[in-house]
């Protein structure tokens, strides 16, 4: 089978450091254009106008959304009403009811949607799982902590609202604990943390039943922390480097050799040869349960 004809709406950090890399790298794709206000990719057509992309390259049958999540709804609402398939970065919206309509969208056009979690295809993420399963959590402590100024330099919109703040990252880790959990938790408490002035949280504290309890943080400097540990009644699984890393009862386990990013690509070839989407807003439903549960604490201005 030739490879499928992509194209990359959103040409900013995360497209240049991960989409284009995977792609570039992927027996099964090829980036046939992409669309951007200011960014581009050497070499590949560039397009101004999402409308004039969509009306002028019918060949192009996958759409790889990176825009940040605020207007990321329209963008995607087109492209699966021209009938493109469509891959959604993370968060895959503003809201679940975003998404769900999406969703609907999609089954209606009959192509398929993929909200991707890339921290789900950690090197670690899918040993942990097998370890858990059938296990009885008795708890379990997520620490994530990272420097915002270095990874959305002076990116405003993540402090607008539909942003999420600190559970942009946090939602990692949610991701990665609602996959490898053999039972599910809900939120029973937050407390969140937002500059003076801001619309989105810059620290956050959750706790979860099962004695499950998350510190995210979004002003550490130096080494930066993606760990998490799950504690059960026959033993404890720790994943760290934001699952890349397992160790089980102290002892370190093999990696899986894919890295997040071609393994998504390679799990989107998939859904699409197969006719399948892939939507699970679990990790988006915990961030709109804290925000709904939280405290609200107002701390010092943030300024990039």
């Amino acid at each position: 089978m030739a490879n499928r004809k992509v194209c990359i709406v959103g040409v900013g950090k995360i497209a240049v450091d991960q989409h284009v890399p995977a792609i570039d790298a992927s027996p099964d794709w090829e980036l046939a254009a992409t669309v951007s206000r200011k960014g581009s990719v050497e070499g590949i057509p560039t397009f101004r106008d999402f409308d004039v992309l969509l009306s002028e390259r019918p060949d192009i049958e996958v759409i790889s959304l990176c825009l940040p999540p605020q207007p990321r709804f329209q963008y995607a609402r087109k492209a699966l009403k021209a009938g493109r398939h469509v891959m959604l970065e993370k968060p895959p919206g503003q809201t679940l009811s975003e998404v769900h309509d999406l969703q609907r969208l999609a089954e209606e056009a009959g192509v398929t949607l993929f909200a991707t979690w890339h921290s789900r295809m950690g090197k670690g993420v899918a040993g942990a799982k097998a370890f858990l399963a059938g296990k009885e959590v008795t708890g379990g402590k997520i620490t994530w902590k990272e420097d915002v100024r270095h990874w959305h330099p002076g990116q405003e919109w993540v402090f607008e609202p539909g942003g999420l703040g600190v559970f942009d990252p946090g939602i990692n880790a949610l991701s990665i604990l609602t996959e490898i959990l053999p039972k599910p938790v809900h939120v029973t408490r937050a407390e969140l943390d937002f500059p003076d002035g801001r619309q989105t949280p810059i620290a956050a504290r959750v706790e979860f039943s099962r004695g499950v309890t998350m510190e995210l943080d979004w002003l550490q400097t130096g080494p930066q922390t993606w760990d998490m540990e799950i504690h059960t009644t026959e033993g404890s699984a720790v994943l760290k480097f934001g699952g890349n890393e397992l160790w089980i009862d102290g002892q370190q386990q093999p990696a899986a050799e894919i890295e997040e990013y071609p393994a998504l690509y390679a799990r989107m070839a998939d859904l699409v040869e197969n006719g399948r989407s892939d939507v699970d807003l679990s990790p988006l439903t915990h961030v709109a349960d804290a925000m709904t549960l939280g405290r609200r604490n107002v701390v010092a201005p943030f300024a990039f």
